[in-house]
């Protein structure tokens, strides 16, 4: 549905030029969504896929481990879309402390994103509501270190800022002036707590993660927020009990869709295009998810057996298979921390996983040996090619 713009213009004066800048109207949309039989489909498909991923998240038996991997995935997907070329394997040894060659600045803004999502979701289980507040303390956390340290961390921005472009005049987009930034936000607020007309919740994050990006209320980080508002609110609302759904892969693979479905909601109104687009991305990142739970528990449950195949030896090295499943890589002094292993049979042990071909080592030297739980990265690292 064509609505016309959705928001009024403002000039405001930036890098010395004078600039039309974008004010969007407070959610909901007018006149309201709707939900004709084309996105009422999406809509049954995407929350069916959803709750699939959620009963799944409560049978896993290692669920802390599924957890602690997938959201490092997250990390690494969401802070590509802005630009970094960091692997999971970067963050993972940058982790270790033993990761000297990896691009630290990148990396860094990786490490962040994990923190920034721990610290959020810690908030909300403590009682803590989906608040300004809060969205301020995650982005204070995702710009503590590196590049963005300088950009007012935790602070809504007090100057003019602006998408695409070499300077405000020429941009492709020019968010509100900074006077603005405020009581769009508070408006923002008020939906999130509200719900505006009892909508579905599912198209509540929809809703606002448009509006957030529009309003872009920081000066660096506003991608990365807005991705992680979407899983803020359904973990929020009790529609995912653990935080498994995450939208990053898809609007990567369809970044330049994604762009203009946020330029069509602003110019037309057309909030059903972009909300059938986003159910899509849902149901996918949340069949993907449950995939990839299954198939990471089906290849621990093919590796145990291979060890447990060998007799005598499977001892130790089933202790080292369970240290690598809860950090997929791992140096042999941290091996002997986290299984009481002797050096001997810590170091046996490994022999053993990597005869089976299930660790592999990834130094080529003789000293400072780290091992890497081979499938384990590959599976989780689909996708997370560095964008060119």
């Amino acid at each position: 549905m064509k609505r016309g713009e959705t928001g009024s213009y403002r000039t405001s004066l930036a890098g010395g030029e004078e600039v039309r800048a974008f004010v969007p109207a407070p959610l909901p949309p007018n006149p309201s969504v709707v939900l004709d039989a084309e996105l009422q489909k999406k809509l049954e498909a995407a929350g069916l896929a959803v709750g699939r991923l959620d009963a799944i998240s409560t049978l896993l038996p290692n669920r802390s481990l599924f957890l602690f991997s997938y959201v490092r995935k997250e990390a690494v997907l969401s802070s590509q879309i802005e630009g970094t070329k960091s692997s999971l394997s970067d963050l993972l040894l940058f982790e270790m402390d033993e990761a000297p060659g990896v691009p630290f600045n990148d990396v860094v803004e990786v490490s962040n994103y994990v923190a920034a999502l721990d610290h959020g979701l810690t908030r909300l289980r403590e009682g803590f509501p989906l608040s300004n507040r809060l969205i301020r303390e995650i982005h204070g956390v995702l710009l503590s270190r590196g590049r963005g340290s300088s950009k007012d961390p935790g602070e809504f921005r007090r100057s003019q800022n602006w998408i695409g472009g070499s300077r405000p005049g020429n941009a492709a987009f020019v968010p509100p002036p900074h006077t603005e930034v405020v009581e769009c936000m508070a408006s923002l607020e008020r939906f999130l707590h509200t719900g505006g007309e009892e909508l579905p919740i599912l198209l509540q994050a929809g809703l606002a993660h448009v509006q957030f990006e529009t309003i872009h209320p920081f000066l660096d980080g506003n991608g990365r927020v807005g991705r992680l508002l979407i899983t803020f609110l359904l973990c929020h609302t009790g529609i995912l009990r653990e935080p498994l759904l995450y939208l990053s892969l898809y609007l990567k693979q369809h970044r330049t869709e994604y762009y203009d479905l946020l330029d069509r909601v602003r110019r037309e109104g057309d909030w059903e295009a972009w909300l059938t687009f986003f159910l899509e991305g849902v149901q996918e990142a949340a069949d993907g998810a449950a995939v990839t739970a299954r198939e990471l528990e089906v290849m621990f449950q093919e590796d145990r057996h291979k060890v447990e195949s060998r007799g005598r030896r499977a001892g130790s090295a089933l202790r080292v298979h369970e240290a690598l499943k809860a950090r997929p890589i791992l140096s042999l002094s941290a091996i002997r921390e986290r299984t009481g292993l002797s050096f001997p049979a810590a170091s046996s042990a490994m022999d053993l996983l990597t005869e089976l071909g299930i660790a592999r080592e990834i130094t080529g030297g003789r000293r400072n040996r780290l091992f890497l739980y081979d499938r384990y990265v590959t599976i989780l690292s689909e996708g997370t090619d560095p964008i060119p």
